[in-house]
């Protein structure tokens, strides 16, 4: 059995080239919520020396220098594009685990000399119907195929393909020489620094270090990480995503705010998130946690946490949203400037899971009778969002979705191309010999691609 991995190159900086081609050989990064820390680089803003969740403001200066083109992210663009490029990739495989929004191991449907062919093969096929650059890493195990992955990024495979088992093995084991063992997939930074004291500082040394000594030093984790490194397959591919134990929704605020009212108004936004989650899950929650806080930079920091506990555990936004306001009012504190606001649902269930009924909740309170209603308002709702998006009508004080003082700030986001009406790319073609035109939105898609040429 032969594993891959596929993983797009600056995947949110290639999405913003698909639809803006004159960004390509440009600096571009992409930024955090708020406009806060470098999410994304292309390489050529990686050589300039912006480092991965470096704050914005630490870099400024040289991003207006150098000519970066800055941006803000756009979530639903990735998001869609990953959704199709898994969808592609499953096509392509005989099983696959999405690992991120950007990677997916898969198992290789050939084997031998063919598994190289394919690696190739399936590179050109996703550049070509998606157009999203990628890199193929393969091996007996998928920790294999993430080191391979790895070469193919640093330019080592052919053409972004890495084959494990088409490596010569004295270029094998240069390669294991000079790779740091904190570029193997489970071990971190803090790990490396625990196996450098034992001197084990490169790949090669992990594979000839003792396995006994490792699991009783480290434990099974790192044992079974060895094993796989030898080309055992130790870490089968998770084909069903394993059931969520708890469900988080938070955002930071645009601009930092005393008011209750703004808190309830973001809290019932995350509280409609939630509960979308969970019946698109197929399940129900019975803990709820709240928290607002302030910025921790500011000093008389404060976070207020609060928990309230269902009598019974529901995916209903009224009944979570019941339990949240009741929670804010135990953890708000008046004069704070809060400037984050997140909901954690735990004690997750099925929804087809026995229930233990309360002697206290009335009879037409009963699960059968509120379900109905529930699942009336639900789909009418559902189907009116579906069809017109962030626009439609939701629940709750926040229920017109109109933007808000304390809502993110995404000054620099490019038009939603795939999500938005209003944004969907115009291309207009022409006999004109001597211009032509990148495809733009209705929108503000012109501004940006002027302001991208106006740079040096």
């Amino acid at each position: 059995m032969t594993f891959a991995l596929v993983d797009a190159n600056n995947f949110y900086v290639s999405c913003e080239r698909l639809f803006a081609p004159q960004l390509e050989g440009r600096p571009v990064v992409i930024l955090s919520n708020n406009d806060g820390c470098a999410v994304s680089r292309s390489a050529e803003a990686k050589a300039l020396g912006i480092g991965m969740g470096r704050p914005y403001f630490q870099w400024q200066k040289l991003a207006e220098q150098q000519g970066v083109v800055v941006l803000s992210s756009n979530y639903a663009l990735y998001g869609e594009l990953s959704a199709r490029m898994m969808r592609l990739l499953g096509s392509l495989s005989a099983a696959q685990e999405i690992y991120s929004i950007d990677e997916s191991f898969l198992r290789i449907p050939v084997q031998g000399d063919a598994a190289l062919l394919w690696g190739h093969s399936t590179r050109r096929r996703i550049r070509k119907e998606l157009g999203l650059p990628v890199c193929v890493g393969m091996g007996p195990s998928k920790t294999l195929a993430k080191l391979c992955n790895h070469w193919a990024k640093k330019g080592r495979g052919t053409e972004g393909v890495c084959d494990w088992d088409s490596i010569p093995a004295t270029q094998k084991a240069r390669w294991l020489q000079k790779t740091p063992v904190d570029a193997v997939w489970g071990i971190g930074r803090q790990l490396g620094v625990r196996l450098g004291q034992q001197q084990i500082h490169q790949v090669m040394d992990l594979l000839r270090a003792n396995p006994v000594a490792l699991r009783h030093r480290y434990g099974v984790v790192l044992a079974r990480i060895h094993k796989e490194l030898q080309g055992v397959s130790c870490l089968p591919l998770e084909q069903v995503p394993p059931k969520h134990r708890h469900i988080q929704c938070s955002r930071s605020f645009g601009h930092a705010t005393e008011k209750l009212a703004d808190l309830e108004e973001s809290l019932s936004v995350h509280t409609q998130r939630c509960a979308a989650k969970l019946r698109q899950r197929g399940q129900m929650a019975q803990g709820i946690h709240i928290q607002i806080r302030s910025s921790p930079h500011r000093g008389c920091y404060y976070s207020g946490v609060a928990f309230r506990r269902l009598a019974r555990p529901s995916n209903d936004y009224r009944e979570l949203w019941s339990a949240v306001k009741a929670a804010l009012a135990e953890a708000y504190r008046p004069g704070v400037r809060y400037v984050k606001s997140g909901i954690l649902l735990s004690d997750l269930q099925d929804m087809d899971a026995p229930e233990t009924r309360s002697l206290f909740i009335p009879e037409t309170d009963a699960p059968e009778c509120r379900d109905k209603k529930q699942a009336d308002l639900t789909d009418v709702l559902s189907r009116l969002q579906k069809r017109y998006g962030k626009a439609a009508p939701g629940f709750g004080v926040a229920g017109l979705r109109a933007p808000r003082a304390w809502s993110m700030r995404t000054d620099k986001r490019s038009p939603r191309y795939l999500s938005e009406w209003s944004d969907i790319p115009v291309v207009r073609a022409g006999y004109s010999t001597t211009t032509s035109s990148a495809p733009t939105s209705r929108k503000a898609a012109s501004t940006i691609a002027d302001s991208f040429s106006s740079k040096p």
